[in-house]
């Protein structure tokens, strides 16, 4: 970092005593220093890592992804509401209406963000799909359900994606483990990533119960159990 001391350390010897000189070249360095300073601070202020605050919209609208998102009325924490508690529903500022456009915070926001470039660089498949999907959540799984792919799961996930193509121009995207945020489901079902083929449809479930799979016969693991275990399927 810039100081106006490196340019005052360049003044010999027979100038250092005079208090007067080395304040008018330390007053006219500084508004150099300053300049300096914010030119080698824009690279990490607009970085998608470090970016807070308007530098973060910015960011985003590179990506093409902006703060305020649609988002269904029932979004905001309540204790009496399923899947609207503690670590899924969003705190209700004293400027967020009841319903229509959400501003999300700078951790979900840079989340979305990473979701957007992954999805602009999209290559068309299945599994390239799950991949993008999986920036939406901290910790993700994903998983491909086709019959070309069987099985491509990644990390060990709180919740898991998974994408089935029904083979009717019509796909659906899972997530079983934990139920995201509403604001997270929001994005999904809203149409922020629209990774689907042209004319496909997509519908976008979430389990009925917290951290189980999915219900369905004949498959037992982390995405689709049978009776017991797996929870039935929900519009997220």
């Amino acid at each position: 970092m810039a100081a106006a001391t490196d340019y005052t350390a360049l003044i010999t010897s027979e100038h250092q005593a005079a208090p007067n000189f080395m304040a008018m070249v330390a007053a006219v360095s500084q508004c150099f220093v300053d300049q300096i300073n914010v030119m080698q601070s824009i690279p990490a202020a607009f970085d998608l890592d470090t970016a807070v605050g308007v530098q973060l919209d910015a960011v985003g609208l590179w990506a093409g992804i902006t703060r305020q998102v649609r988002a269904p009325l029932n979004v905001y924490f309540s204790l009496d509401t399923a899947n609207l508690g503690f670590d899924q529903g969003s705190w209700q500022g004293p400027f967020d209406p009841p319903g229509g456009l959400v501003s999300l915070d700078d951790a979900t926001f840079r989340t979305l963000i990473r979701a957007k470039i992954a999805a602009n660089s999209w290559d068309g498949t299945i599994p390239g799909a799950a991949a993008a999907y999986a920036n939406l959540f901290t910790t993700p799984g994903a998983f491909v359900l086709d019959s070309s792919v069987l099985d491509s799961g990644v990390l060990t996930p709180v919740s898991f994606i998974f994408i089935q193509d029904n083979q009717d121009m019509t796909m659906t995207v899972g997530i079983s483990g934990a139920i995201p945020s509403a604001v997270l489901r929001s994005l999904l079902s809203g149409g922020y990533l629209p990774l689907r083929p042209e004319g496909v449809l997509a519908n976008y479930v979430v389990p009925s119960v917290d951290n189980t799979s999915l219900f369905g016969f004949d498959v037992s693991n982390q995405y689709i159990a049978g009776f017991d275990f797996g929870s039935w399927a929900v519009p997220a």
